[in-house]
């Protein structure tokens, strides 16, 4: 298959690159949150703002706890960049605890013309009633304000369809008609079950599939996929790509990343955001051993097309 070319960014007139505004969390193993965020933006030729909203303790095995900064300071991150800096996109992660998410709306709210990508991730190691009033204020206070709501099928069917009681699950589809009750236009739905081998993963509205990828199941265990696949579509987005062209460069972009995936601990798998940077090597690499080949690049968003789902 051939390459795909690199969208045009919305500031090509200068040559600079799209800007996204991130708010999310910093993680010390660069799985998640704002790291996450940076890389897989500049894997898509976007130039990121973060925003941090929480400070998450943990290692690459567990969450062990987690700190929301103020909600006020928060605040004053963003309107100051905002103010200085024009914002292509808004990518939003975990804020933290309600405040943070009130705070966070309200900047949305100002800037309405800018799109929201929301990605929602597993919030399991808060405790109950933590997890409860931030979903609720999460879905009262941003949803409203989404164009795209990316999430595992799993998390999202728990946070959205609490009350299913049908014999099967619920599909793509099910979960967008509940996000459009909320506001939602779109959502990207990974991790559905798929026979025994495979996962898929579909951008759905509440009347069809728009976009769809099949991946082969990996041994390893991943934390960081949702946010990468995230902030790949944000910044595709932001670069002015349509909705389901954006959508299958960015699942593209996270089968190959975890494909290169690599163990930095003891724990969970990561994925590697910059796999499209590796030296390649040269034809005559073993006839001159010692030559030390230069290394070979992409273009920042210019993805290969791999044909092979993992």
């Amino acid at each position: 298959m051939t390459e795909p070319s690199a969208p045009t960014p919305a500031n090509a007139q200068d040559d600079s690159p799209c800007c996204v505004m991130s708010f999310n969390v910093s993680d010390p193993t660069g799985a998640t949150g704002i790291t996450a965020d940076a890389l897989a933006m500049a894997s898509a030729a976007a130039y990121t703002l973060p925003v941090v909203t929480s400070v998450l303790l943990r290692d690459t095995i567990d969450v062990h706890d987690h700190h929301a900064l103020d909600a006020e300071l928060i605040a004053e991150q963003a309107r100051r960049l905002l103010e200085d800096v024009s914002v292509n996109a808004f990518k939003v992660g975990f804020l933290g605890n309600t405040e943070n998410v009130s705070a966070v709306a309200e900047i949305l709210n100002d800037y309405s013309d800018v799109p929201v990508i929301a990605y929602m991730p597993d919030v399991s190691w808060m405790n109950d009633l933590e997890i409860d009033q931030y979903l609720d204020a999460f879905g009262e206070l941003v949803l409203p304000q989404t164009a795209v709501l990316v999430g595992n099928l799993g998390t999202l069917a728990r946070w959205l369809l609490p009350d299913w009681s049908r014999e099967h699950s619920p599909g793509p589809r099910d979960v967008a008609r509940a996000a459009a009750e909320l506001g939602v236009s779109f959502t990207l739905v990974t991790g559905m079950p798929s026979h025994e081998q495979w996962l898929e993963n579909h951008l759905a509205s509440p009347d069809t599939i728009l976009a769809s990828a099949r991946f082969e199941r990996f041994e390893a265990r991943f934390i960081g996929a949702g946010d990468t696949l995230a902030a790949a579509l944000t910044a595709l987005l932001a670069a002015g790509a349509d909705l389901q062209t954006a959508a299958s460069e960015a699942l593209q972009y996270l089968d190959q990343a975890l494909d290169a995936g690599f163990q930095p601990g003891m724990g969970q798998a990561v994925p590697d955001r910059l796999f499209w940077a590796e030296a390649a090597p040269e034809d005559n690499q073993d006839a001159h051993p010692e030559a030390d080949p230069e290394p070979t690049q992409r273009a920042l968003g210019d993805f290969p097309l791999d044909p092979t789902r993992h």
